[in-house]
C-alpha cells in the first residue's frame, strides 16, 4: 500500500516542476504569472515547489494565466500516476 503523505507530495512536486517549465518556455516571471492568474505571486512560487494543493479553479487560472490548456499543466502529473499504478499493480 502507498503512503498517500509521500504520494500527495510527489505529486505536487510533478506539478510544480511542470508548472514552472512551461511558464520558463513562456519566459515569465512568477510575478507575472500570478497577476495573470490573479493569484498572489508567493502562491504561486509555493505551487512550483510542491508545497501547495492546488484546487481545480486555481489549475485553470494558472493554465489561463500561461496561455496554455489545463491538461498542458497536468500531462506529467498524469504520466507519474500511471507509473505508480503500474507499480502497485506490479506489487499485487
Amino acid at each position: 500500500m502507498r503512503d498517500d503523505k509521500e504520494w500527495g507530495a510527489a505529486i505536487r512536486a510533478t506539478f510544480g516542476r511542470r508548472l514552472r517549465e512551461v511558464r520558463l518556455s513562456v519566459g515569465i516571471s512568477q510575478e507575472e504569472l500570478a497577476y495573470r492568474s490573479e493569484l498572489d505571486r508567493s502562491y504561486v512560487g509555493q505551487v512550483e515547489r510542491g508545497e501547495r494543493n492546488l484546487t481545480v479553479e486555481n489549475i485553470y487560472r494558472l493554465a489561463e494565466g500561461l496561455g496554455v490548456s489545463a491538461a498542458d499543466l497536468v500531462i506529467d502529473v498524469e504520466d507519474f500516476r500511471r507509473a505508480e499504478s503500474g507499480r502497485q499493480g506490479d506489487a499485487l
